[in-house]
């Protein structure tokens, strides 16, 4: 029988009390079940409603700039930001711009890399459904327009930086997020490591 009762064994002359499931030496640590950190539906919704949210918008800015600006037209809003119509068949800020079939298939890898990445890890920090919800939505959003159009619309131009979407802006942001995450989620065990003590 498995009951869960304390049971007191003999062991060289003295007596050691003995857990179910635990060695009888006293060293070894008791061994935990790790909690899962798969994404549930929760997180899912979430992730969801930012890669959406992130999508829409860019889709309407690209629309709203094609609809009134010719090609190649800009609009100067503030300082060395303006609205620039133009088309980039590259990734982010018109890198690989000539290589429109790499750069569809690179970004369909990422973006399911990220889903299954987030199906496993989804509850590993509040912040995964924001940052890999904007980061998704961003390239899915580009990735449309790539395959149905054969490149995208930038329109942010700030002069000494090219031009480039609410899409990028999502997908450095998202990305930002993560990096900024993980550096604080690393200072706590940092510190236990340099603390006093803590080195023998």
């Amino acid at each position: 029988m498995d009951a869960p009762v304390h049971r007191l064994q003999a062991a060289g002359g003295a007596l050691t009390e003995r857990l179910p499931g635990a060695t009888s030496d006293a060293l070894t640590p008791f061994s935990v079940a790790e909690r899962s950190l798969a994404a549930g539906p929760a997180q899912w919704v979430f992730l969801v409603s930012v890669a959406l949210a992130a999508a829409f918008a860019d889709q309407l800015t690209k629309h709203v700039v094609a609809s009134q600006l010719q090609l190649d037209d800009s609009v100067k809003v503030i300082g060395p930001l303006s609205i620039h119509h133009v088309q980039n068949s590259g990734i982010a800020f018109g890198l690989f711009a000539s290589a429109t079939f790499v750069v569809i298939v690179l970004t369909t890898a990422a973006v399911v890399w990220m889903l299954w990445f987030f199906a496993r890890s989804g509850q590993r920090h509040p912040v995964l459904p924001v940052a890999l919800g904007l980061v998704i939505g961003g390239s899915v959003s580009n990735l449309i327009d790539r395959v149905r159009l054969g490149h995208v619309t930038d329109f942010l131009d700030l002069r000494w930086w090219p031009a480039f979407n609410l899409a990028d802006t999502f997908i450095c942001v998202g990305v930002g997020i993560l990096l900024l995450t993980l550096v604080a989620a690393d200072r706590p065990r940092l510190r236990r490591f340099d603390a006093p003590g803590a080195r023998s």
